[in-house]
């Protein structure tokens, strides 16, 4: 690589670590606390406090309001299996390292346990 491209190159990254910071997101992004608990499910977030004004310009115009994360927190209060982990998540117990070893074992051997026809289904 000659002088010339590895000096554009150089300039090329530098340019772009500087205009990285030009893309933050807003302050105040939600987090997992706009999730809400009634005792018995998720609720999902009202999206209405978690707009924000968009920074950009579409043509010379602004863009419409966005709500940051508000469909991904959704999303999540409505495939969350055991919603009280949200206020009291269970401790993380450590891995079985026999009963992985078992289990691949098993696999490699061709000796896998089939599924339990009363608790699973097959994926076919």
């Amino acid at each position: 690589m000659n002088y010339s491209r590895t000096l554009k190159l150089l300039a090329a990254c530098v340019a772009a670590l500087l205009l990285a910071g030009c893309l933050t997101p807003p302050r105040g992004m939600p987090d997992e606390t706009v999730i809400g608990y009634d005792g018995h499910k998720a609720i999902a977030p009202d999206c209405e406090p978690l707009e924000h004004r968009s920074l950009l310009l579409d043509g010379g115009l602004p863009r419409p309001t966005m709500a940051w994360g508000c469909a991904t927190y959704t999303n999540l209060a409505a495939q969350v299996a055991n919603p009280r982990d949200f206020v009291a998540p269970a401790k993380l117990a450590p891995a079985d390292a026999a009963v992985a070893a078992s289990a691949v074992r098993r696999y490699e051997t061709g000796r896998i346990i089939p599924l339990d026809e009363a608790t699973s289904r097959s994926s076919k």
